[in-house]
């Protein structure tokens, strides 16, 4: 998978350049408002380092919805740009109000990088490694600002330093991001698909994967552009398949073919004994009950449930081999049958301009409403061998990764296609010959079976009878059901979709309002005021120096902290990692307090105060720092993931606004104490909101983790089925 390493290498490059400029104002800031003259004016110096949010903010109010309907690659390479012009504007400033003009477009820039990296990454990683690949915006970010504080102590040194320069080298680096961006990054397979560009999606996959099938993967995105809210839990069993075990034989039978002949399992419908329907049925018996399971997310209760079963089970795109493992891996379709000729042409292209699918002579056969699936997710060539074309059973099912399973069924009441994402059960793994409940009957199974949970929802590819043409498989094929115009706004107001956007905005708010940007921004001033250049004032450094070169070791302390947050990040998980690092920044905030209110040396107030920001910054970009965006970017549907991450990502400006432009009258009206006093209730605050409502996404696929935020929208009013 190294093609999605390195393109998510290359696209952090953005935030790289955000990190350098957020540590070049922080140095250069002090040497502006000297020339200037505003140290009797706050107000304008805090502008000046809030313009560029401001800047952000706007652009981000556009961002989604642009990128949704022209693309995520064209906004980025337009970010590097803004970089670049910002960068010479800067350099050349001979005014404040250049100046500010200036920090504007840099702040379109930044805006641009920070709201889409996170989304780029995400809908181009695979899910066992999305979590370490969307944390390097954060390192990258951190390593930005440790060149940038490298550079700026080293002009500190000079007689004359000119904040111009320190400025204006900006312009350097993002041309390297520009170049990246033309030549280099491909669009994002998944905006690939919703704009029907099949082939184009399919090519970037392979690349991306390095392989050539990646049939499961398109399917999986194809249905991903539906997200129609009325997820279900079902319960199955699964078990080898016999010759007794026709699919007419047993309501809603779905039988799943395997990759070699011969060998197909049956999933059938149980009644009690899966992880997610204990669970489900837990929340109902539990209706009307305590505070907590009130305050209680469901969402966090059944991905917790999921998580706990498989604490070490990220999947794997070719299939997980750990699932199902008793009968010969049915999901090692992808890997075991190998690259195979797919049977695309270029005379097959108007299939994927078409709005919706004809029916024709290639029509699927007619079979029991009631049981199978008829979409197959594997050509006709790679079906069994002895496989009855006359029964309209399940043809294919496909590993999409986080130990999860893709396959259709047909529903009885409608005839619309229904998607099904199967994951096994960690109830007793293997039981031999025994009788289980079967939707109220007994059924003997012979040899090993297991349970396995269920997500059902409806699905993008239309009604029983609507077919692809020239058997086209659908993974290639544009949905049958093609989206109204203008209910991209509409789908915003959906119970899953509403239920994910709080989600992501109050972690976004409660981010903010820890007071790390403000910190950030203004770390050479606190640490100035803390009085570090007393630790060393013995080698001859002035004041300035001193706190830009604290600055800097604190930024390069931070890179190995992130680098253990890139490999815990789905192995621990994201909702580990903040209630892990939260209360340590509670901790390190208290005793930044107690530094700056109890009377002590100058020497123990230093240490203190410098020991208290440096661990307070490590465990911030441990967790609190990167899984915000991360989170964010893996939780909404993919026709509407550019709007909602814009709306969250407008929130993080905002209140980043809002800490920036305060801090420094807070820290005259107040101090360190009450302002990281402040911080530290802030945290407070979100570790229980964590707790609650920040449910765990690792390993698991994106498309997956929007079907249960719409099984949780439902809450306690969802019955088990």
């Amino acid at each position: 998978m190294s093609g999605a390493v390195l393109v998510a290498i290359a696209a952090s490059i953005g935030n790289l350049l955000q990190g350098w400029d957020n540590a070049t104002i922080a140095g250069a800031v002090l040497y502006i408002k000297r020339e200037f003259k505003l140290e009797t004016q706050p107000t304008i110096e805090g502008l000046i380092v809030a313009m560029s949010l401001i800047g952000a903010t706007i652009i981000t109010t556009f961002s989604g919805p642009v990128s949704d309907s022209v693309g995520r690659r064209p906004m980025l390479i337009i970010s590097s740009i803004l970089y670049f012009l910002s960068g010479l504007i800067m350099f050349w400033s001979p005014n404040v109000y250049i100046l500010l003009l200036a920090r504007l477009i840099d702040g379109f820039g930044i805006g641009l990088a920070v709201t889409l990296v996170p989304v780029y990454i995400s809908e181009t990683a695979p899910p066992e490694i999305r979590g370490l690949l969307n944390t390097l915006p954060q390192f990258t970010g951190s390593g930005g600002m440790f060149f940038s504080y490298c550079m700026i102590f080293g002009m500190t040194l000079t007689p004359s330093p000119n904040w111009r320069v320190m400025l204006g080298v900006l312009s350097l680096p993002s041309l390297v991001y520009f170049a990246l961006m033309v030549f280099y990054l491909p669009e994002s397979p998944r905006w690939l698909v919703s704009k029907g560009k099949m082939k184009e999606a399919k090519a970037v996959l392979q690349k991306l994967r390095g392989r050539e099938d990646v049939s499961g993967e398109m399917a999986l995105l194809v249905e991903g552009l539906g997200s129609s809210g009325d997820t279900s839990v079902e319960e199955y069993l699964v078990a080898p398949a016999t010759d007794e075990d026709a699919p007419s034989s047993e309501k809603d039978k779905i039988k799943l073919y395997g990759p070699e002949a011969g060998t197909s399992w049956v999933a059938q419908p149980v009644t009690g004994g899966s992880v997610l329907g204990s669970v489900l049925g837990s929340m109902v018996m539990s209706r009307g009950g305590s505070i907590i399971d009130t305050m209680m997310d469901p969402v966090v209760a059944l991905l917790g449930s999921v998580h706990e079963k498989h604490p070490d089970a990220t999947g794997s795109m070719r299939g997980g081999s750990n699932l199902f493992a008793h009968f010969g891996s049915m999901f090692n379709v992808a890997e075991r049958a190998g690259p195979r000729e797919d049977n695309w042409t270029e005379e097959d292209q108007h299939a994927t301009d078409n709005d919706d699918v004809r029916s024709s002579d290639h029509e699927m056969p007619d079979h029991d409403e009631e049981s199978g699936l008829e979409a197959p997710l594997l050509s006709h060539n790679d079906l069994p061998a002895d496989h009855d074309n006359s029964i309209g059973e399940v043809q294919g099912a496909m590993g999409i990764g986080g130990g999860w399973q893709l396959a259709w069924k047909v529903s009885e009441k409608d005839g619309q296609y229904k998607k099904v994402f199967l994951h096994q059960d960690e109830v007793p793994a293997s039981r031999k010959g025994s009788m289980v409940s079967l939707t109220g009957s007994q059924l003997p199974v012979s040899g090993d079976f297991v349970h396995a949970s269920a997500l059902v929802s409806r699905s993008v590819l239309g009604s029983k009878g609507l077919v692809i043409e020239d058997a086209i498989e659908p993974a290639l094929v544009q949905p049958v059901e093609t989206p109204a115009k203008g209910s991209v706004w509409k789908e915003l107001l959906e119970p899953g979709v509403k239920h994910a956007l709080f989600a992501g905005v109050m972690l976004q708010i409660l981010q903010q309002f820890s007071g790390i940007n403000g910190v950030l921004y203004y770390t050479p001033q606190i640490l100035e005021q803390a009085g570090v250049g007393v630790l060393l004032s013995n080698l001859g450094i002035s004041s300035d120096s001193a706190s830009i070169l604290i600055s800097a070791l604190t930024t390069f302390l931070m890179l190995p902290c992130i680098g253990v947050a890139m490999r815990l990040m789905d192995v621990s998980g994201r909702r580990s990692l903040l209630l892990t690092t939260i209360p340590i920044l509670v901790v390190s905030l208290v005793v930044l307090v107690i530094s700056n209110v109890v009377s002590m040396g100058t020497v123990p107030h230093a240490v203190l105060s410098t020991a208290s920001v440096i661990i307070y910054f490590c465990c911030f970009v441990m967790g609190f720092g990167p899984v915000p965006n991360i989170f964010c970017a893996e939780i909404f549907p993919t026709r509407v993931r550019g709007i909602c991450i814009a709306i969250c990502a407008l929130t993080f400006w905002i209140g980043d606004i809002i800490v920036t432009y305060t801090l420094p009258v807070m820290l005259n009206a107040i101090g360190l104490g009450g302002v990281f006093g402040i911080y530290a209730i802030v945290c407070c605050l979100a570790f229980v909101f964590v707790i609650f409502r920040v449910p765990e996404t690792k390993g698991l696929p994106l498309e997956v983790i929007i079907e249960f935020f719409n099984v949780g929208s439902k809450g306690l009013h969802t019955e088990v089925e």
